[in-house]
């Protein structure tokens, strides 16, 4: 369940809090000897308290946000429209994106550059952490389909292409999860509908371009780079890979010219002695920093 907080209303007053700067008034101060003025410490706190007063009840203007374009999403002086194809790419796959809510707000998120490349009845995006079939009963049918798959790695997920050789059935359908690892994993193993297709992952020699945002390791990549090698394997057309990677490869161009610094994985930290933080003392993650370091999937 989502918490929400109670908002406040632009322009609504702002009551003064209980004994910040408030002196008494003349009625409720206590009588002085020989009937002496106040202090002028006190008509000091009354002055400027009197003139708080006026700024606490000004209103408060929200935050703008940069006109976006309504086809990339991305803020209008940072269009990135003249890297994506001129036409949505012909496909026969259709595809799911599972998206964390945390993700839908970030700056730097690639599924938008993804949709705009692709047919709007191929590319679905379903935001929330927790499906169901009452909740989803589309998805639930989807997910219940032989040619559905979900890719995810895992000891239990078979290679893309391998499957797709051996299988009987070739795939229509392929779902992706939209998050942080940890979040992907939450999604993934608290949601028993992920686990009805056929779970495959990516055998990819690949590193990530998308060099702005730090990864696990450097064979993890972005939800955009795993749909573009998906999708390429699956309709068996290499274009459609470079397409894809076209509008990614823009954006951190474009943020790397202005001030963005390349991040590097925790792995390539760890391997070079440029990790900057003390190792854990819990034992699970230092185990885990291990594994990092022989580069032995986890």
């Amino acid at each position: 369940m989502e918490q929400h907080q109670e908002a406040r209303t632009p322009g609504d007053p702002v009551a003064w809090p209980p004994g910040t700067l408030r002196s008494q008034t003349p009625e409720e101060e206590e009588p002085r000897v020989g009937g002496s003025a106040p202090a002028a410490s006190v008509l000091d706190a009354e002055a400027y308290g009197a003139s708080a007063d006026g700024l606490w009840e000004l209103p408060v203007e929200p935050a703008e946000r940069r006109p976006e374009c309504s086809h990339c999403s991305r803020p209008q002086k940072v269009c990135l429209c003249p890297f994506l194809p001129a036409h949505p790419l012909h496909i026969s796959t259709y595809l799911y994106i599972i998206q964390h809510p945390a993700e839908e707000n970030k700056v730097l998120r690639t599924v938008p550059l993804l949709a705009a490349c692709l047919p709007k009845d191929k590319c679905k995006i379903k935001i929330g952490r927790r499906f169901s079939e009452e909740r989803d009963p589309e998805l639930s049918t989807i997910c219940r389909k032989s040619d559905t798959l979900i890719l995810y790695p895992g000891a239990e997920a078979a290679s893309l292409e391998e499957f797709i050789l051996d299988s009987p059935v070739y795939p229509s359908t392929i779902i992706i999860i939209d998050g942080t690892w940890s979040q992907a994993k939450d999604i993934f193993y608290k949601n028993s509908l992920f686990r009805l297709p056929k779970q495959v992952q990516l055998k990819t020699s690949i590193s990530s371009q998308y060099v702005i945002r730090a990864q696990p390791t450097n064979r993890c990549l972005s939800t955009l780079e795993c749909a573009a090698v998906a999708l390429s394997i699956l309709e068996k057309n290499n274009y459609i890979q470079e397409t894809l990677l076209r509008p990614l490869q823009a954006l951190c161009s474009f943020q790397l010219q202005h001030g963005a610094q390349i991040r590097l994985s925790k792995e390539h930290l760890l391997k070079n002695g440029l990790y900057p933080k003390p190792m854990p003392k819990n034992k699970r993650k230092l185990r885990k920093m291990e594994l990092l370091m022989n580069s032995v999937k986890i």
